[in-house]
């Protein structure tokens, strides 16, 4: 019996078949055949800009970030072997760029991002009131200003987990580490980000 899923919107997924189809256009992209690659990007194209962006905020380089994720995709293609699934092996490189962006943010010492309306607008509902949308773009800027204080690893851990809803032993996978040390990266991040919503409490 295959497993069903429910996605985001409510539209159930077959998982093995999901799982199938991916092995079969991961086999002809593999191959060299670029319809099967085109078919394989676009249907994991916007799955892999939400990730990323909850990872790494609507920042101005997400569109080069994600043409970086697919080219890591098409020159590792010829790697993988399927021993995990091909959604596995695609978080794990968005992880890895998302990673390095990180880490190259935080060597520059004592900048701060700033996100623009339009930014977050890609964000914040569609169908959402004038007033309702604001107040959204300022709850993100905030969320993602805190975000922006965690080490790349507890900010990754602790979106994979308590914003995806991810499972300790997938996000473990996906991160290449012990499921013991996701639930400490996470707890630490819960920790870091509660003390800095006090802070700015007491500030306010």
């Amino acid at each position: 019996m295959s497993v069903q899923l429910v996605r985001a919107g409510g539209r159930s997924v077959d998982v093995e078949a999901e799982a199938a189809e991916d092995a079969r256009l991961v086999a002809g992209a593999a191959a060299g055949d670029r319809r099967m690659f085109a078919a394989l990007y676009r249907r994991h194209l916007d799955a892999t800009v939400a990730r990323l962006t909850r990872m790494i905020g609507p920042v101005a380089e997400r569109d080069d970030l994600v043409q970086q994720i697919f080219l890591d995709v098409h020159r590792a293609l010829p790697r993988f072997r399927g021993e995990a699934r091909f959604t596995t092996f695609l978080h794990r490189i968005v992880v890895n760029v998302a990673y390095e962006h990180l880490e190259r943010v935080r060597r520059r010492a004592g900048r701060t991002r700033a996100f623009d309306a339009g930014d977050l607008d890609a964000i914040v509902a569609p169908d959402a009131s004038p007033e309702a949308r604001a107040r959204h773009r300022q709850e993100l800027a905030r969320v993602f200003a805190r975000l922006d204080q965690l080490s790349p690893k507890r900010r990754v851990a602790f979106v994979l987990v308590a914003v995806e809803g991810m499972a300790l032993a997938e996000a473990a996978a996906v991160l290449g580490a012990s499921p013991d040390a996701v639930k400490q990266r996470v707890r630490e991040a819960r920790f870091e980000l509660a003390a800095a919503a006090r802070d700015q409490k007491e500030r306010s």
